[in-house]
């Protein structure tokens, strides 16, 4: 017997999720039910649960931004921009939703859209067995990749994409070099897509397992720091490049660790014409000469998330098997999500969690 309609939700923080059962009412203008087929736990969920990050609609919510679902029911019309949309369509739900009509969306800056709605944080998210969201941007998917469950392209929603997008707005071209600072769970697609672009990936993790299934799937070389002496650990990284016959400047450096030792280190990495993109997240205060900027003519900038656009090309990368996102999930069952958050919390996990609901 399947269980009922039911979500997770987050009543306060620290708190375990709380069970609460769904009314599935049918959805309304532009908008869509979604039976959830995996959510992916992110550590932005982690953040809003135990790190005291708040959600911008109150509590209780429902977390998780990760989500690939099936349509289950249409509300009234216009969806515009999915035509496609139909019941019974598997689609991916973007982490950032724009409004479409603001002047970001006009001028292509739609993973900042001012009005977005990001499911998990300003609506119930998909730590449960259905949710709602506008059809507007969902992404179709037109026929599923061999070997992988519809739970697997959860993680295209955020883990995938969002480096995704910081490659394109650093336009990675081939015979770049692209550093990428942590190489856990979107670094290691950072790499992946580097190395896709043509680049020539330098992995840099204190982990040095991780360093190596970096090696294994793009990238040129790998690095283990200790994450304790930036200066030491940049001249080991350029010692190391200079070995491989890269040059030492022009560097693209991409910092993915969410972390104040990976952040510091990233930024020291600077060098002429250099580019530094930040897409981890601590709120930790990180100390940093912003005079190197100016010393080396370097651009920084920040990414948040993804914009819809971009989802189909990741598709069809992960369909030509030039992005693997297998090995890199795990599937857990949605009704141990209390569990599985604790075990996140203290670093249980080698791989990506996906909640997946039972059927």
């Amino acid at each position: 017997m399947s269980r009922p309609p039911a979500a997770w939700q987050m009543v306060e923080p620290s708190a375990p999720l709380r069970l609460t059962e769904l009314t599935l009412g049918s959805p309304g203008p532009g908008e869509a039910r979604l039976k959830v087929h995996g959510c992916g736990l992110c550590h932005t969920d982690l953040g809003f649960l135990y790190g005291g990050v708040r959600t911008r609609q109150p509590l209780p919510l429902t977390l998780g931004h990760e989500v690939s679902a099936t349509v289950e029911a249409l509300g009234p019309g216009p969806h515009p921009g999915e035509a496609a949309l139909a019941l019974g369509q598997l689609v991916v739900v973007p982490a950032v939703l724009p409004c479409g009509e603001c002047a970001f969306c006009r001028t292509g800056r739609d993973n900042i859209c001012l009005a977005q709605k990001m499911p998990g944080n300003d609506m119930d998210g998909g730590f449960a067995t259905h949710m709602t969201a506008p059809t507007r941007f969902l992404v179709p998917v037109n026929a599923l990749p061999p070997g992988l469950e519809p739970a697997h392209l959860s993680v295209v929603a955020d883990a995938v994409t969002t480096p995704f997008q910081a490659m394109v707005r650093a336009k990675v071209a081939k015979d770049d070099v692209v550093v990428v600072v942590g190489t856990g769970g979107i670094g290691i697609y950072g790499v992946q897509i580097a190395a896709h672009l043509g680049a020539r990936v330098i992995a840099v993790d204190i982990d040095a397992a991780r360093v190596e299934t970096a090696r294994a799937h793009g990238a040129a070389l790998g690095v283990v720091v200790t994450g304790s002496d930036d200066r030491q650990s940049r001249k080991f990284i350029a010692d190391e490049a200079k070995k491989a016959g890269l040059p030492r400047h022009g560097w693209k450096v991409f910092e993915m660790s969410g972390s104040v030792p990976g952040q510091r280190l990233a930024f020291s990495l600077l060098s002429y014409a250099g580019v530094l993109g930040i897409v981890g997240f601590t709120r930790d205060t990180v100390e940093v000469r912003l005079s190197n900027l100016m010393a080396f003519d370097a651009d920084a900038f920040g990414s948040w998330g993804c914009s819809p656009r971009h989802y189909r090309t990741v598709l069809d990368l992960i369909a030509e098997e030039r992005i693997r996102i297998k090995p890199f999930v795990t599937f857990e069952p949605m009704e141990r999500i209390n569990e599985v958050l604790e075990k996140a919390h203290h670093g249980g996990y080698r791989t990506r969690p996906v909640l997946v609901p039972s059927p």
